[in-house]
């Protein structure tokens, strides 16, 4: 009579688990299949449309409806990450369009963004594809490296390899620091000259390391380790990961540190809640990639705080992750590509610890995207929306800093987590 109690208590506890199991899963089914349909239907069909510039390449700059400014200057770190999108695509959805593109993209990038007598690649070159904007900086080049190894990925094309690899050599002679560790690099530093000249002669910055550069080092390292079994490589993406997760981030807050000196000490107290939920998940991936084992559980670990951290802190009633506190202040701005990063930064987690409140956090934020981030009447995003849920129509679809890649990523990332 005992076993045959025990035997009905396991069978019910494996019938509960088996059916939370199966409706976790339908969710996250659900959720695949209509980002999925924005992704291929919206993001990726109005980039397709209206980003090729008949001259050559893609426009620098698309106005809010689509429409081009043919006279925009085009930006290196829009090219790239055009790269590493329709590379991406055809690797996973293999339609031919985006092969054509990729292939498009990365010719372009390495006619006329690729410095053949310095290294590297340019900043910006003109709407005809002149070199206009000489000056280099670690940020830039780690998107060409992510976007170059993309397409090598996905085409076997060993000239973006090789180019890669190039610009890889280029950072560690001018970028990395052998006393400090990580990189330095400030491109984004709030009206700061970037950090070389044209020759890769240093400026002095106020602050010559960022988390900003650091993050997109560790995933360029990361995509290029996938497909270039170096030796030394494999040291500095160790490395990287080992700064990110303990000189950047901070594991007392579970935030990053965004502005720091060369030996880390931390300068701004600043919350950045989607650079925060993007470095979960690439953390993670580097150490997948680096094949480490006790690595790979350490930065799950992190994986899992950060999320809950950023579920708790950053996310507000309707389910959208703000983007960033500084002090008592918080941006009343929602961001398109925090949005698409708190998805697949909380599926994550969800992946890791099986808690169901980060799946639902995720299938919260894509809800608020679908509701409120859409541009149904011109297609793709909006690139930022009031607090009120009001889109600003004042922006624009494309230039250096708006792109395909984080919301086509997203897309793309949640195809290869959920079967």
């Amino acid at each position: 009579m005992k076993n045959l109690f025990l035997i009905i208590i396991c069978s019910w506890v494996v019938s509960s688990c088996a059916t939370r199991m199966s409706e976790e899963n339908q969710i996250a089914a659900q959720l695949k299949k209509e980002i999925v349909q924005d992704l291929t239907g919206n993001i990726l069909t109005f980039w397709a449309t209206h980003s090729p510039d008949p001259s050559g390449g893609f426009y620098g700059t698309l106005n809010f409806d689509g429409t081009p400014r043919e006279d925009a200057s085009k930006g290196g770190i829009l090219n790239a990450r055009m790269v590493w999108t329709f590379s991406a695509a055809y690797r996973l959805l293999k339609d031919e369009q985006y092969l054509t593109l990729a292939n498009r993209a990365q010719r372009y990038f390495l006619d006329h963004f690729i410095d053949q007598e310095y290294g590297g690649s340019f900043y910006t070159v003109s709407a005809t594809g002149e070199p206009l904007d000489t000056q280099k900086d670690t940020y830039q080049n780690v998107f060409a490296i992510y976007g170059l190894t993309e397409h090598y990925r996905a085409t076997g094309n060993k000239e973006s390899l090789d180019a890669a690899v190039a610009i890889y050599r280029k950072m560690i002679e001018h970028a990395y620091d052998p006393a400090y560790g990580g990189f330095i690099g400030c491109v984004e530093c709030r009206g700061q000259e970037k950090l070389f000249n044209r020759e890769w002669e240093k400026f002095e910055i106020e602050f010559p390391k960022t988390m900003n550069t650091n993050l997109h080092v560790l995933e360029a390292l990361t995509n290029l380790y996938r497909v270039w079994n170096d030796e030394g490589l494999r040291k500095h993406l160790q490395e990287e990961i080992d700064v990110m997760s303990h000189k950047v981030l901070n594991q007392a807050t579970w935030h990053e540190q965004l502005f720091l000196t060369m030996d880390w000490q931390n300068q701004m107290d600043i919350d950045s809640y989607g650079h925060d939920i993007e470095f979960s998940w690439l953390l993670v991936e580097a150490a997948e990639v680096l094949g480490d084992e006790e690595i790979l559980k350490d930065t799950e670990r992190i994986a899992v705080n950060i999320a809950s951290v950023q579920l708790e802190q950053g996310i507000d009633e309707k389910g959208a992750m703000l983007s960033d506190k500084s002090g008592d202040h918080v941006s009343t701005n929602f961001s398109w590509w925090v949005q698409s990063e708190a998805v697949v930064g909380f599926l994550n987690a969800w992946q890791i610890s099986g808690d169901k409140k980060f799946l639902d956090a995720a299938v919260r934020t894509w809800e608020w995207i679908k509701e409120y981030m859409i541009d149904r009447e011109y297609g793709e995003w909006y690139g930022n929306v009031n607090s009120d849920g009001s889109p600003r129509k004042n922006g624009v679809k494309a230039d250096q800093w708006r792109c395909p890649y984080h919301n086509s990523r997203m897309g793309l990332e949640v195809i290869t987590r959920i079967p």
